[in-house]
């Protein structure tokens, strides 16, 4: 599941975020704590990322939940959080159903969150909507509050993860499983009373995968998780150290698809050691997040999760019901970005910016004009 980390200023942050909004500053996010059965935290370090238009990586879910989160690739070396909202460049005409409502878009503080946000606000700014840029801001226990309070108004959510989040504040049990149609459901009958609505999900989703190089891919015909059974016994799995114990990493390898392998190396949650584990051989098949950027960059193999063992972590925004009252064409502007964006699309994305060091604001309107949703 996709949890956001809290960084070790957290306190700080949030009465940092409270006083800069207070006047016309940005808020701080915060990690999701995962419910007790629930993949483990993502791990996503905080980067120096810009903090409206590119990001900092922050943390991620693994397949240890609970366990500690660890860094995500580095972010674009041009992000520099800061707390003060970015406007929106030039807003197109409002169209004549009268004034649309300035929205003030947040996002958690690492690199694929930033491009989430800009991907919301430039297909809103394109529409006749003024932006104000909340992005890069830190975990899910700060931006949740903002969002409740109405410091932000919207910010892109990871179905599963937010399910387990405001479950656990409702001191209810999570209904998240690997149905998306159903997490959404779940998730928007613990929004509702807040006066916040889910939007539609994405095809991407950002949740534990199992992947092996090309050369293992070829050699075993691996395409799914399924395949690796028959060849288990010869491959050494890598992972977090929690992973033995952990239900959606080798606990559910065995038991949802009888995979025994012939010994397992603790390494780190999908991070550079489980990178460097595979390049070299020490490992067979290790555990990465879905849109790792390394898995387009090093031609991996992803395998196909086609049993369904992870949580339906798909992206999908969450919006204050007044803001989305207010905006006519909001939430069919915002499902069309989620209607076109993949795993594969997100994983490309980041790699331009948390790779190549592209500017986040920069790749996201590349996307959408590829997509033929800005002109």
């Amino acid at each position: 599941m996709r949890s956001f980390r809290l960084p070790a200023a957290g306190a700080l942050a949030l009465t940092l975020f409270v006083s800069a909004c207070a006047s016309g500053g940005a808020p701080s996010p915060t990690t999701a704590p995962a419910a007790a059965t629930t993949a483990p935290a993502k791990p996503a370090a905080a980067s120096p990322a810009a903090a409206s238009s590119s990001p900092s990586p922050a943390a991620s879910p693994s397949p240890a939940a609970g366990a500690a989160a660890s860094p995500k690739p580095a972010a674009s070396p041009a992000a520099s959080p800061s707390l003060a909202a970015s406007p929106s460049p030039a807003a197109s005409p409002v169209a004549a159903g009268g004034p649309k409502p300035t929205v003030k878009m947040g996002s958690a503080n690492f690199p694929e969150q930033v491009i989430l946000g800009e991907l919301y606000a430039q297909i809103l700014e394109a529409n006749g909507y003024t932006v104000e840029r909340h992005l890069n801001l830190g975990s899910r226990e700060v931006v949740a509050p903002a969002l409740q309070s109405g410091q932000i108004d919207m910010y892109p959510e990871y179905l599963a993860t937010a399910e387990a989040f405001f479950a656990n504040k409702a001191g209810s049990q999570s209904k998240a499983t690997s149905d998306p149609t159903a997490t959404q459901q779940a998730l928007q009958a613990l929004l509702t009373p807040q006066n916040l609505t889910v939007l539609d999900y994405a095809q991407a989703i950002d949740t534990n995968g199992f992947v092996v190089t090309k050369q293992t891919a070829d050699k075993f015909h691996l395409a799914k998780l399924s395949d690796v059974q028959p060849v288990a016994g010869q491959m050494i799995l890598g992972g977090p150290p929690e992973c033995p114990e952990r239900p959606f990493c080798q606990v559910g390898l065995r038991e949802t698809y009888g995979l025994n392998f012939k010994d397992f190396k603790a390494l780190d949650p999908g991070g550079p050691l489980t990178v460097a584990a595979l390049d070299s051989g020490d490992i067979d098949i290790g555990l990465l997040f879905t849109t790792d950027p390394n898995i387009t960059l090093k031609s991996y193999t992803l395998l196909e999760d086609d049993k369904h063992l992870q949580l339906a972590d798909n992206i999908a925004p969450v919006i204050r019901d007044q803001v989305l009252q207010q905006g006519s064409d909001l939430r069919q502007l915002a499902n069309s970005v989620s209607a076109k964006l993949t795993t594969s699309d997100l994983t490309d994305m980041n790699k331009s910016v948390g790779i190549d060091h592209r500017d986040a604001s920069a790749v996201a309107k590349a996307y959408l004009q590829k997509q033929g949703l800005l002109h």
